[in-house]
């Protein structure tokens, strides 16, 4: 998905973290995305379309209609810790309605709840 908005030189960003994984016959290395299922767009509304059209996307993140933002410094901050190999992974034991606490650089001390967003596709 990434590659196809790209294309369309549509700024994307996707993160991603590095999995070892196992087969009977070796070990490697591979890259997964840090948030399966999404990829981060930065993009004019009159693009919109744009997106949307790719087979693919189901929908851009909004609240009210408009699409979801994410402060710039926020983006960056992700960037710069995946860049410098800061250790990132989803994290499987995590439940909705907990409070979660990042506690190593570089978003140490960002606090939250853990929400699940349905998505409805009717």
């Amino acid at each position: 998905m990434a590659r196809q908005l790209d294309e369309r030189c549509i700024d994307t960003f996707l993160p991603l973290y590095r999995s070892l994984r196992r087969w009977k016959d070796r070990r490697t290395q591979i890259e997964l995305p840090l948030f399966p299922g999404y990829v981060f767009v930065h993009f004019d509304l009159q693009q919109r379309l744009r997106i949307l059209e790719l087979p693919g996307v189901v929908r851009l993140v909004s609240f009210n209609g408009q699409p979801a933002t994410l402060p710039e410094y926020e983006i960056e901050t992700l960037r710069k810790g995946l860049d410098l190999q800061i250790y990132a992974e989803p994290h499987p034991y995590l439940h909705v309605g907990r409070r979660v606490r990042v506690l190593h650089e570089p978003m140490a001390g960002t606090e939250g709840i853990l929400v699940r967003k349905k998505i409805n596709f009717a």
